[in-house]
């Protein structure tokens, strides 16, 4: 329930852009393919055979930028992506005439009108997510702080692209550098984003151990935990995503006996859990049901996925949930994540704290505020 809730708004996103980039009639892509499936099978090249390459691209990628078809665009992109091969002087060869025609129409597409560079730049980030290919998703590093929010989405994703992370020997300096890179540029856009990018963000950050994706993953659920009290958080199926991921490294960070770690993960699950609760309860006379049923979908999934790994099998949750009880609601959110009364059973289990307080710290969470009103 909870994976099909989440890509749903996925793939409205998706179809919004294909209905933007299909407006007029299909023609077919005028692009010769010919002398290219030739040089494909080979298995040695000459330089004759690299210019063709060179070539096919250059067409290809002009017809990206020129055309006003724009259904015969994501021919084109299919057939580009179709033409790879593994053969490693056809590789290189095709990374570095990709990079170099793709980098031109980047630039080329700025003295279009906004309508068509939209189109164009779309469509070109597409392609570079594709290619899954490290050198050529640099291009899309400079459109991640684009106004426009399609591409922001699509230059998230091709700089996040995991099977273009695959491509890297994952302990090589070059892999840390650039999973560095990104992380880091992808920190000023935990804020003021989608469900979609915020998802591809967390996802990308938990893959990695270094510290600028741990501090990443630990921001993002920072402003989800923001956005929560004070009463703006959108789309709670993220907060599942993101308290997954958490739960996770909690995990992993137990086993490898990175202690600071492993309680900044459990602080922010733990906070985030609580106020995803609260919300539920407090919020019950505000939501909507749609707000309200995934919101529920979350707590319940977390309580099996997560809550339930971490201390043993649990199910109050939700027997509260489906029983409309918010009394008993309450109790197990006390019991687990602690009140007044005292701490919960679970920062007595992971020995985790819910940060500085008076000089001391906090054994429990945080008080969701009302919601406000009107």
């Amino acid at each position: 329930m909870f994976d099909q809730m989440m890509v749903r708004p996925i793939i409205l996103f998706t179809l919004i852009i294909f209905l933007a980039l299909t407006a007029t009639p299909a023609v077919q892509a005028d692009v010769d393919t010919q002398l290219i499936d030739e040089v494909r099978e080979k298995q040695v090249l000459t330089k004759k055979d690299l210019q063709i390459i060179d070539d096919f691209l250059r067409n290809a990628i002009r017809d990206l930028l020129r055309t006003r078809d724009f259904t015969s665009v994501a021919k084109t992109r299919t057939i580009i992506l179709n033409r790879r091969s593994t053969q490693i002087q056809y590789v290189r060869q095709f990374s570095e005439s990709a990079y170099k025609y793709i980098s031109s129409s980047l630039q080329q597409a700025e003295q279009l009108s906004e309508e068509r560079k939209f189109k164009v730049v779309l469509n070109l980030l597409i392609l570079i997510d594709g290619l899954e290919d490290p050198r050529i998703a640099e291009l899309a590093m400079e459109r991640l702080d684009s106004e426009n929010k399609a591409i922001r989405y699509w230059a998230v994703r091709a700089v996040t692209n995991p099977n273009l992370l695959r491509k890297f020997n994952p302990d090589s300096t070059e892999a840390l550098s650039y999973i560095s890179r990104v992380a880091e540029r992808l920190k000023p856009l935990t804020n003021n984003n989608g469900p979609q990018i915020v998802t591809l963000m967390a996802e990308f950050a938990a893959r990695s151990d270094i510290e600028q994706c741990e501090q990443l993953l630990l921001q993002i659920a920072d402003t989800r935990i923001g956005k929560y009290a004070d009463w703006t958080v959108e789309y709670a199926l993220v907060d599942g995503v993101i308290l997954k991921l958490l739960s996770k490294k909690i995990t992993s960070l137990s086993s490898s006996g990175a202690d600071s770690a492993r309680i900044a993960f459990a602080r922010r699950f733990a906070q985030l859990y609580s106020y995803a609760i609260q919300r539920y309860i407090k919020g019950r006379e505000v939501l909507n049901d749609v707000a309200k049923g995934r919101l529920a979908s979350v707590l319940v999934e977390i309580e099996v996925k997560c809550i339930s790994e971490l201390l043993g099998p649990q199910s109050t949750i939700k027997r509260a949930i489906e029983r409309d009880d918010y009394s008993g609601l309450l109790q197990e959110h006390d019991r687990l994540l602690g009140s007044t009364s005292g701490a919960g059973q679970l920062l007595l289990k992971l020995k985790f704290d819910y940060g500085p307080n008076n000089g001391g710290n906090r054994s429990v969470p945080l008080v969701l505020p009302e919601p406000p009103s009107g």
